[in-house]
């Protein structure tokens, strides 16, 4: 199983541990307000740990469940202490009224963070695209974007640990186009499919 290191302590960080220990991952939980990390990493149970914010993460897996506006910064704080590490952008730029981008240009926050992020970091795109209702009761595919073949296939497994289907769906500039899904489903929410327990997905079909 995979180590991971949980930096944030919202919902997301909250359901994605749950999921994590479930799955024999070994968890560890770092947030700004100690106590906050300290109160998720009990709450998740299956020994889970709590590190100091700042200091060299315990998992190989580093998963920043940060609004996006907090990602590349806190990236950079880190510094070196996430040199060597997989850094999984679960964030959506969502912009006021959640139908566009908070960013202009043809670019991701997962690319923002990996321009900062130290050497021999490997920084990836993922889960941005399913709400965590649904991640707590269903089991929807999870899109990764990322340049490290060794990198995805670790986040790949993980995943699989979640109950979850892993699939890749390119290099670090497809996140970008993830974020752009994650839009689309909250145009679906509002509109087509009216309500928010569903994922986007992909069917196969024999020719």
């Amino acid at each position: 199983m995979s180590s991971i290191t949980l930096i944030g302590t919202g919902n997301m960080a909250r359901t994605i541990g749950t999921l994590a220990v479930a799955g024999g991952n070994t968890v560890e939980v770092m947030g700004r307000d100690q106590s906050k990390a300290e109160n998720l990493a009990k709450a998740l149970g299956g020994g889970a740990t709590t590190g100091e914010w700042g200091a060299v993460p315990a998992g190989d897996i580093v998963i920043t469940a940060l609004l996006y506006a907090g990602v590349v910064p806190v990236v950079r704080e880190y510094g070196d202490a996430l040199a060597d590490k997989i850094i999984v952008d679960i964030s959506n730029p969502f912009n006021a009224t959640f139908d566009g981008l908070a960013h202009s240009e043809e670019t991701s926050i997962a690319q923002e963070a990996a321009k900062v992020a130290p050497a021999g970091a490997s920084v990836l795109k993922a889960f941005n695209t399913v709400f965590r209702n649904v991640l707590e009761k269903g089991r929807p595919n999870v899109f990764m974007a990322g340049d490290n073949p060794q990198a995805k296939a670790d986040v790949a497994v993980f995943i699989e640990s979640l109950g979850l289907r892993p699939l890749d769906v390119g290099g670090l500039k497809m996140a970008h186009w993830l974020e752009g899904m994650g839009v689309v489903t909250m145009g679906l929410a509002s509109n087509g499919v009216g309500h928010w327990d569903f994922a986007l997905g992909v069917d196969e079909f024999a020719g």
